[in-house]
């Protein structure tokens, strides 16, 4: 009696296992991936089962009657054929959507956040530019280098005329 008892717990718990996932105390059904699921997509036109899984009553009749000739169908019948097999048509699945506005939108927002850190960092972080910057220092060390006639054979006192003291042409 006692074996017959456990050995029904363990056969029920290893089938509520297969099916369901326990988590938090509660049963959560877990998709089973290995069986063919619908997708709408324009690169897999005809999808490996319908949209519609469980037909009711009058599509049940509308499915016996699309064995008989599509003559005798209405149109709204057959759209209504259409709709149990797919979602969406390749007219809806091809419509714009405005999902580029979000993606420019984030773009732009994140851009603006960006240039008010760099702004920041130009006011607080950084410091003012070292004197070698300025014109009067960048011109008096050309002028030293040319007089020390640093590299003449490539470099800067070969584009310098010595006789003229101007630049060659």
């Amino acid at each position: 009696m006692l074996a017959t008892r456990v050995f029904s717990l363990v056969g029920k718990r290893a089938i509520s296992t297969s099916v369901c996932v326990r988590a938090h105390e509660s049963v959560v059904k877990s998709e089973d991936f290995m069986l063919p699921a619908y997708v709408d997509r324009r690169d897999y036109p005809l999808p490996d089962v319908a949209h519609v899984k469980h037909l009711s009553a009058s599509q049940k009749a509308l499915k016996e009657k699309e064995k008989a000739s599509w003559s005798s169908l209405s149109m709204d019948e057959k759209v209504e054929l259409y709709r149990i097999k797919f979602k969406e048509s390749f007219a809806e699945m091809n419509r714009r959507s405005n999902e580029w506005k979000t993606v420019v939108g984030t773009a732009m927002f994140f851009i603006g956040i960006t240039a008010l850190i760099i702004m920041w960092e130009k006011l607080y972080v950084y410091g003012p530019l070292p004197q070698t910057f300025d014109k009067e220092w960048v011109a008096m060390q050309t002028k030293r280098m040319l007089d020390m006639k640093v590299n003449p054979i490539q470099g800067l006192a070969s584009k310098w005329d010595y006789e003229k003291n101007e630049w060659k042409k």
